[in-house]
């Protein structure tokens, strides 16, 4: 007697496209982090100028995990392998002590604009979706 709870399900049609769609928004993320990294404070407006200086180093390390370990787990989604969802759980993880400082570090929350708390909460909401997706497939058996 075989337990078909278990028992793998044929992958589903929208799959690929899924795993397509979150690595090409993983890729987005690297683009902004890259971007982040490389532009000069001076060179920003004066409000954008003091937000960037505010940011503590953790918040960008933070940053670069999630979007780099995600794109990773975007490519393991791609290729259905298992090792996608815990890639993504440090993504996810990533994400949260990326906007972390929006609530908790005065000088972050003080530049913070009504616009990086709504980006903040879509991109982990996506993050979180993706997250589960990769889940998802592996309790269906999706991934090997």
């Amino acid at each position: 007697m075989t337990n078909e709870a278990y028992a793998p399900e044929p992958i589903a049609r929208w799959y690929m496209v899924a795993a397509i769609a979150s690595v090409l928004f993983m890729l987005v993320g690297c683009g902004g982090y890259l971007l982040e990294v490389t532009a000069d404070p001076g060179s920003l407006p004066v409000d954008q100028r003091a937000a960037a200086l505010a940011r503590p180093t953790w918040m960008i390390a933070a940053y670069g995990i999630a979007v780099w370990v995600g794109l990773a787990g975007a490519i393991m989604l791609v290729l259905r392998r298992k090792l996608a969802q815990p890639l993504l759980l440090v993504s996810l993880i990533g994400v949260v002590f990326t906007f972390l400082p929006l609530a908790v570090v005065p000088g972050v929350r003080d530049n913070a604009t009504t616009n990086d708390v709504v980006a903040a909460v879509i991109v982990t909401a996506i993050t979180w979706t993706i997250f589960w997706f990769a889940r998802h497939s592996q309790q269906r058996g999706w991934l090997r």
